[in-house]
């Protein structure tokens, strides 16, 4: 999906800013809305790629003023409604509430079951690899150019490899393919590629910073056979 959170290469933002030392969660509710993700996935509301649509599928002025885990806790919300489970003016109601009596109590819940299910997925994660009988169309040397059309839709084809030419550096087998499982569809797995590019074939050679390249993961349908040098 093209939107703004397709940031890569995209001028003006300023530096990327990192702190020593950094937390691994700034605010008590941040750790909230990070055990969201895997209650939520354990619910069946989303898989990885439907997760990243939803954020998407934000504002375009909400996304960009609003923090990571703000943009998680968004998706529960749109899949909790969508899933019936969810009652947005009741959610809102709430909000209101805990705003005027922040010393109020949260609502507890046990559940060891679901709290071993987080736990073992936050240590493990869970693999995206899926079997297929589809022979793989490229191999690990080959050069290859990504095609350049503009699909709707998610997609994790970024807009700065779209018309570039890499060369396969690793085989990764079949993987759920995010253009059909992130838009609604099956996980219909495809052949997944790591791809190396040169900075000067992403950036040209007036703004590309010497000996670097960049990898990126890339499945089979976004790519073509680039031509042999000559």
């Amino acid at each position: 999906m093209n939107g703004v959170f397709d940031l890569g290469g995209t001028d003006g933002l300023g530096p990327v800013v990192t702190q020593e030392n950094e937390p691994v969660f700034r605010a008590e509710w941040e750790k909230a809305a990070f055990a969201m993700f895997s209650n939520c996935f354990r619910a069946g509301f989303f898989g990885v790629d439907s997760f990243r649509h939803s954020i998407e599928n934000m504002d375009p002025g909400e996304y960009l003023l609003s923090n990571y885990y703000e943009h998680w806790v968004h998706v529960a919300e749109d899949f909790g409604a969508q899933k019936g489970v969810i009652d947005l003016e009741e959610l809102e109601r709430r909000t209101q509430h805990y705003l005027e009596n922040p010393e109020a109590p949260l609502p507890q819940r046990e559940d060891p079951e679901l709290l071993a299910f987080v736990d073992a997925v936050v240590r493990s994660g869970a693999p995206a690899n899926r079997p297929t009988d589809k022979i793989a169309q490229f191999k690990v040397g080959d050069r290859v150019t990504v095609l350049a059309d503009s699909p709707r839709g998610h997609t994790r084809r970024a807009r700065y490899v779209r018309g570039r030419t890499g060369e396969i550096i690793g085989a990764h087998g079949a993987a759920i393919y995010p253009d059909s499982a992130g838009n609604g569809g099956p996980e219909a797995p495809e052949h997944l590629y790591t791809v190396r590019f040169t900075a000067e074939e992403l950036w040209g050679p007036e703004v590309a910073e010497p000996n670097t390249v960049t990898y990126f993961d890339l499945w089979e349908p976004y790519l073509s056979l680039a031509p042999t040098r000559p």
